[in-house]
């Protein structure tokens, strides 16, 4: 198995969380109570799994492999890729801020929830599908064969760094399913 088919696998963890986020908004812009911990257990989700673990894997291993055959981190695909990474964390960041405001009920923070909600879940989106569909492809046929034993070994260093962390946030991801569905 490819190194890559982790980060892809990730994704589609990602995208369940993404799909629960945009519940989240719809019903909270149909007038429908969420409560703001849901939106606090996402932004941890977020913080924790999409950013901690898989970017980790992304930035810190992949990238620079990628980076090593020759292609630069400015510009195109890794200057993109890890361009929307920071986006993300400021539509993290965004969110984080409009539930605790939702918690005190500062007022429009559900309208600032909702928009910061669709906001990262549409560059989620299609930042995954550029990954999953350009960027793991060229990835596969430009680093060596002999080096994706040593990406599938980086890989699990940062897994191990924080041993029951991955597991932790897919069972977040489960948890964020199941409160957005009852």
């Amino acid at each position: 198995m490819k190194a890559t088919n982790v980060l892809i696998d990730e994704h589609r963890v990602i995208e369940r969380v993404l799909n629960s986020l945009e519940t989240g908004a719809n019903r909270l812009e149909s007038g429908q109570a969420v409560d703001p911990e849901f939106f606090l257990a996402a932004v941890d989700f977020m913080r924790g799994f999409a950013d901690g673990c898989h970017h980790r894997k992304e930035e810190g291993v992949l990238f620079n492999r990628i980076g090593e055959q020759g292609f630069p981190e400015q510009g195109c695909p890794l200057g993109v890729m890890l361009a929307e990474h920071a986006l993300g964390r400021q539509y993290t960041i965004a969110l984080n801020s409009a539930a605790q405001e939702m918690q005190a009920s500062v007022p429009d923070a559900s309208k600032r929830a909702i928009q910061s909600s669709r906001s990262y879940v549409a560059l989620l989106r299609q930042h995954i599908y550029k990954e999953d569909n350009i960027l793991f492809p060229m990835a596969d046929d430009v680093i060596p064969a002999e080096l994706h034993p040593q990406i599938w070994e980086d890989f699990e260093r940062v897994e191990a760094e924080e041993e029951g962390l991955h597991e932790k946030y897919l069972a977040l991801a489960e948890e964020l399913e199941r409160q957005i569905s009852s």
